[in-house]
């Protein structure tokens, strides 16, 4: 027994030894490594896909789901719908559709009917509607954004008045000259109008403004960087001052 453990620790205190003990377990580890990720390469997953197109709004049927075998790896940290209790009954969200032969992702996809942007109206809010230029505005802004709302106009001194009104409104749709949402109508044209909840103080302001003519009114949407609306503040007056000085110069001509 003595002799067998005196030859293992020659054997191991042997440098040329370890040396190839050290190469061969680096040749195991790599081709562990390799041999992992050829697998994970090959493995394949059936995963479902739209045989005929599906619109928005539209329930996802089981008759219109086909299945697919792809690699395994294409759904790693991806939004690509799995498993069919991910679609039983879901509809398809507005602003999207699903192309026939294209996968359903995790974003297109709602466990309710979509329905019209005015049908979620917050408790105590109205919606208003904001005449924008569509040469100004173009395509800058789309339903979700938050904006500012700017005013200019004239006050009684004949001075041109100019600053921020409402900060950090979130837009809730973008219409065309016949109300129907741009981007999520195809048959929608240029964008002619924002639609945005408010409470009654804003609305009362806004449309107390754009009653008054004397004053020449303008509101300017200004947006933001793409951080606004993803961390986007609360609702406010952009200025006191200058809701105080509207109110006042409304009431005037009431």
């Amino acid at each position: 027994m003595g002799n067998i453990v005196n030859t293992i620790k020659r054997f191991l205190g042997n440098k040329n030894t370890v040396t190839i003990l050290a190469v061969i377990a680096g040749v195991i580890i790599l081709w562990y490594f390799y041999n992992s990720r050829v697998n994970a390469a090959i493995t394949t997953i059936r995963i479902p896909y739209a045989i005929e197109a599906i619109d928005m709004g539209s329930k996802i049927e089981a008759d219109n789901i086909g299945w697919k075998e792809i690699t395994k790896t294409t759904t790693k940290d991806s939004d690509i719908v799995t498993t069919m209790a991910e679609l039983t009954d879901k509809y398809v969200n507005r602003g999207t559709s699903i192309p026939a032969g294209g996968f359903f992702y995790k974003s297109q996809i709602s466990d309710k009917l979509p329905g019209s942007y005015t049908k979620d109206i917050p408790e105590g809010q109205t919606k208003y509607n904001l005449a924008v230029d569509s040469k100004e505005v173009g395509n800058s802004i789309v339903p979700g954004d938050y904006i500012d709302l700017y005013v200019r106009f004239i006050d009684q001194d004949d001075k041109v008045v100019w600053g921020p009104l409402i900060n950090s409104i979130k837009v809730q749709a973008v219409l065309d000259s016949q109300n129907r949402e741009v981007g999520y109508d195809s048959k929608a044209g240029t964008v002619s109008t924002l639609v945005f909840f408010v409470t009654d103080d804003y609305n009362r302001i806004l449309m107390g403004a754009e009653s008054v003519k004397e004053y020449k009114f303008e509101f300017i949407p200004v947006v933001r960087g793409k951080s606004y609306t993803e961390s986007p503040g609360a609702t406010e007056w952009g200025s006191q001052s200058l809701y105080d000085l509207i109110d006042s110069l409304i009431q005037e001509l009431a």
